[in-house]
């Protein structure tokens, strides 16, 4: 069976938000980084990193298509203390879309 990894589009920041991801999740690691030329945008980064034992990518490939809050991806927590340590270091200058409580499916949830 194939693995589906999950691929983020970004206009110029791919590099940034990958290392900025590596840094708040244990376990993690950029695993290539390279650069095409000669693309519809242009020059463009693709990166690609382990978050946890996850495979993702991402690509700086220009404004073709931007993020929308209709895809979530969930991660696992042993404990309360772990979800607030990550929602601490994703919510700093980021933008918060389901606020850190309990909800019906969790009781710590963001």
């Amino acid at each position: 069976m194939n693995r589906i990894v999950s691929h983020l589009w970004f206009d110029r920041e791919a590099a940034e938000a990958a290392r900025f991801y590596v840094g708040v999740f244990p376990d993690s690691r950029i695993t290539s980084e390279s650069r095409m030329s000669g693309t519809p945008s242009g020059d463009v980064d693709l990166l690609s990193f382990e978050l946890a034992g996850s495979d993702f990518q991402a690509i700086s490939a220009g404004p073709y298509f931007k993020f929308t809050p209709a895809l979530s991806f969930l991660v696992a927590c042993e404990s309360a203390r772990e979800v607030d340590r990550y929602w601490e270091a994703l919510h700093e200058g980021g933008s918060e879309l389901m606020p850190l409580g309990a909800y019906p499916f969790s009781g710590h949830y963001a």
